[in-house]
């Protein structure tokens, strides 16, 4: 019974302690409340800054470097001179291109013309009936026809002439223009080859002029004041020899083109020749009905 009456009263202590405990801790609370200055715990935190959004910033613009030195800038800061230069430079680069191109087109026309008239012309029934076969264009219906020509005007005072020197006359004027017509053009490229670097030497020349000029007006040799007309001086070199190595090389290949052309033409001449002395004495030339 007292071992019962310990316990009852120290349950009663514990709920005592328990009860007063919050009471406690609430009179603290006040009291730092209204003392002075509130802790780092219990003062209100300042406002931080927000972090930026890097994934929405926009990127930087890369800065554009302009080339002081460059075709732009040579353009825009060169005189007449070198304006004069550089224009005649590009006309005549793009009159060599055009040269070559139109050439070996033509070229590889007549090597197909040459075909045609091995096909169609020494199988036609007589000279004036294969000459009408071939195409109006053609160099050897033109020669063909010089050859027709000369046999029918074989008279007056040309009748003092022999019939086969007179025919041969007719069919080798006949295949000169049609060469004359082929070498249309190389004399510019051959011009162009050798005139072009000559040209940019002048721009060469005249760059440098410039550069010494500059270093004169400035009092010294720094490079900003000679970079500038010393590169113009070296990109009219390169531009010159651009335009002539082409003229050079496409001369060349022009040419021996031109004699693999020409012989053609010259074989059909000259069974032209002897198909047409042969064919006189028979009445054989005379015009298609």
């Amino acid at each position: 019974m007292a071992l019962l009456r310990s316990f009852i009263q120290s349950i009663a202590t514990v709920t005592l302690v328990l009860s007063l405990v919050p009471a406690a801790f609430g009179q603290s609370v006040s009291a730092d409340a209204s003392g002075s200055a509130p802790t780092a715990a219990t003062a209100e935190p300042a406002a931080v800054p927000a972090a930026p959004n890097l994934d929405s910033a926009p990127a930087p613009a890369a800065a554009k470097v302009d080339n002081p030195y460059g075709l732009e800038a040579l353009w825009k800061g060169s005189d007449a001179v070198a304006k004069a230069v550089l224009i005649i430079m590009v006309i005549m680069s793009m009159g060599s291109w055009y040269i070559i191109i139109v050439k070996v087109i033509e070229q590889a026309k007549i090597g197909a013309q040459a075909k045609a008239a091995a096909a169609k012309f020494w199988n036609a029934g007589s000279i004036r009936q294969g000459a009408d076969a071939l195409d109006k264009t053609s160099p050897f219906r033109f020669i063909a026809e010089n050859g027709i020509d000369a046999t029918k005007k074989h008279d007056g005072l040309l009748a003092h002439v022999d019939l086969n020197t007179w025919v041969t006359m007719g069919i080798q004027r006949a295949m000169d223009r049609v060469q004359s017509r082929l070498q249309d053009g190389l004399a510019f490229l051959a011009t162009v080859g050798s005139t072009a670097p000559f040209v940019g030497l002048f721009g060469t020349v005249w760059g440098i002029y410039h550069a010494l000029t500059a270093i004169g007006v400035a009092g010294q040799a720094s490079i900003d004041k000679v970079a500038g007309p010393v590169g113009e001086a070296l990109i009219m070199t390169a531009i010159g020899l651009a335009v002539a190595v082409p003229a050079v090389l496409g001369y060349n290949w022009l040419v021996r083109r031109n004699k693999a052309c020409m012989d053609d033409v010259r074989a059909f001449g000259n069974d032209l020749h002897s198909v047409l002395l042969a064919s006189v004495p028979t009445a054989v030339v005379k015009k298609a009905a």
